[in-house]
């Protein structure tokens, strides 16, 4: 499913990792771009870019994400959507970074806001994984 699809940000079209808990680890670690972060997170909100009209198709996006964000929102630079993005996780899966992965946070004065919002996409991604079965 992913690995043939090419998703578009600005210029940029990437093949987007799996979605595993390498994946994840690789966004809290920093080995994967913003770029690629964004359309993962992107492409499980149900966002597609269609390339022959050169436009994102919301389709299969959540109401209450269409009707705020038409096309997708670069998480990286929007504290309002990484702020509804962190509501949209359930409650139950608001630990799984911690409780699934281990995950500890990071150490004062090694984290901003970019990485702040890259831990709340990857906890999202997982909190996915989670709701979709493919987490033990």
């Amino acid at each position: 499913m992913m690995k043939d699809e090419r998703f578009r940000s600005g210029k940029i079209m990437l093949e987007l990792p799996p979605l595993n808990t390498d994946t994840i680890w690789g966004i809290l670690k920093e080995e994967i771009s913003d770029t690629a972060v964004n359309q993962l997170v992107w492409y499980y909100l149900g966002y597609r870019y269609n390339t022959e009209k050169q436009e994102w198709n919301n389709d299969s996006v959540a109401p209450q994400w269409r009707e705020t964000y038409p096309e997708p929102p670069d998480f990286i630079e929007s504290r309002p959507a990484t702020v509804k993005l962190t509501r949209s996780i359930p409650k139950p899966n608001k630990q799984l970074l911690k409780e699934k992965l281990g995950f500890k946070g990071y150490k004062i004065g090694e984290f901003g806001p970019r990485e702040t919002r890259r831990a709340t996409m990857a906890n999202w991604l997982l909190s996915y994984m989670k709701d979709q079965g493919l987490l033990d």
